[in-house]
């Protein structure tokens, strides 16, 4: 290993770098980080790192199948550096900080990217502002309000209409617990250009939602190209605020719009990209907590499919490409296709029931999900993987958004993963 020293901040690096001055004793503070090469707008900008294989292969599917890393045989491997084959090895010192949970691997390739080597959470309970208070942003914003008063330390809504928000914010302003009057978090109205004077943002905005009753199959897709815009508008607005916040994408499609989120906070007045914007793990796309939430829904009433409770998982984007696995350990291809196939159709259902599909996504991908990783805990949530928002089992640590890492993935089931990601490249 190669240690330097960037700016007060300790690198590890497999391989030599230039232009960081002379190599230095290796690192023995709690936080250390790891250069690794990828890609400077589609690779990811830093990582969590719970693998050796990682430093080599961090940015893709790979990352969640231990096996399917490269492996440091006898302790080295052979890594390719200008042009010429070298032997790489971990010291102690790297390996005890990825087993410690301390490492953060950092692409050294992105513009900006010292700039992570002092990053770090900031303590204490968070602002969280909502863009849009309809059907979706007031269920989720009643959520967070009745649960979140451990994590946040205040909300702020924001809607076209001053009409519903003055309703909301008074509504919200009459719910507290007797004589425990500040266990809850206040709710205030927010201007637009105060939107990004928080710690979490959420997107709740959506046009064109097709009325129940209406013959479009993909509701989803169907909403792209309007919310796209919206997103646009307000990525542009996050990169002139310098927001350093975690933007949260719950409207659908969750999962391209968070892609959307991303890629045009990053272009310049030109449409040009830059790097200046919203770094990748500033986004996440929150539409798989309800999927997930869906499957234990059916799994809890069918014993064929009772095994995803305790065993299973879920994967891929809000909608079509998603994939739930009964188990990964016993994995099932029929009863895990049965199951996807449940959980895909379930807004259907509803709406063949005459009602839109709202309540359960905003509790379960919004108010919960959002709640979990504002507490550091795992989540079902849209991470950048592969070039794309891919939706896994996360959570946001000080050393960065660790994604769960499984000793083995089934290829049948791997394969249905790299299709999900391979439909979102086709969307964008």
């Amino acid at each position: 290993m190669y240690y330097y020293n960037v700016n007060g901040a300790a690198l590890a690096s497999l391989a030599p770098l230039e232009g960081l001055g002379p190599e230095i004793e290796p690192s023995n503070s709690w936080r250390l980080h790891a250069a690794v090469p990828g890609d400077p707008a589609l690779g990811r900008a830093s990582f969590k790192v719970t693998h050796p294989g990682q430093l080599l292969a961090g940015h893709g599917l790979e990352a969640l199948d231990a096996s399917r890393l490269p492996s440091f045989l006898d302790g080295s491997v052979s890594i390719l550096h200008h042009g010429t084959t070298l032997a790489a090895s971990l010291d102690e010192t790297v390996s005890a900080a990825i087993r410690d949970g301390r490492l953060t691997a950092v692409n050294t390739a992105r513009p900006g990217w010292e700039e992570l080597l002092h990053w770090s959470p900031s303590p204490g309970k968070k602002r969280v502002n909502i863009l849009a208070i309809g059907d979706v942003g007031s269920t989720l914003l009643t959520g967070l309000k009745l649960l979140g008063g451990d994590v946040i330390s205040s909300i702020g809504i924001c809607d076209l209409s001053g009409q519903i928000t003055d309703r909301w914010e008074f509504e919200m302003g009459q719910i507290s617990l007797p004589w425990d009057y500040d266990a809850f978090p206040e709710v205030h109205v927010v201007k637009p250009e105060e939107l990004f004077d928080c710690d979490m943002f959420v997107f709740v905005a959506s046009k064109g939602i097709p009325p129940v009753g209406s013959q479009v199959k993909d509701v989803r897709m169907y909403q792209f190209e309007n919310n796209a815009k919206i997103v646009k508008q307000y990525a542009k607005l996050a990169r002139e605020r310098q927001f350093k916040g975690l933007w949260c994408a719950v409207s659908d499609p969750v999962d391209p719009l968070a892609k959307t989120a991303y890629l045009e906070s990053n272009r310049d007045e030109n449409g040009g990209w830059d790097g200046r914007g919203l770094r990748p793990e500033q986004v996440q796309g929150f539409g798989l907590g309800v999927m997930n939430a869906r499957a234990a829904y059916f799994a809890k009433r069918d014993g064929r499919l009772a095994s995803f409770l305790t065993e299973g998982r879920s994967f891929g984007p809000h909608g079509t490409g998603l994939f739930i696995a009964n188990s990964i350990e016993h994995y099932d291809e029929e009863i895990s296709q049965e199951l996807t196939r449940l959980t895909v159709t379930a807004n259907l259902k509803m709406r063949e029931i005459g009602f839109k599909p709202y309540v359960a996504p905003a509790l379960s991908s919004g108010a919960l999900s959002l709640l979990l990783t504002l507490r550091g805990e795992w989540h079902c949530g849209s991470v950048f993987l592969d070039g794309i928002y891919m939706g896994v089992k996360n959570r946001f640590t000080p050393a960065g958004v660790e994604t769960e890492l499984l000793p083995h993935i089934p290829d049948q089931l791997f394969g249905h993963i790299r299709e999900a990601a391979e439909h979102l490249k086709e969307v964008l």
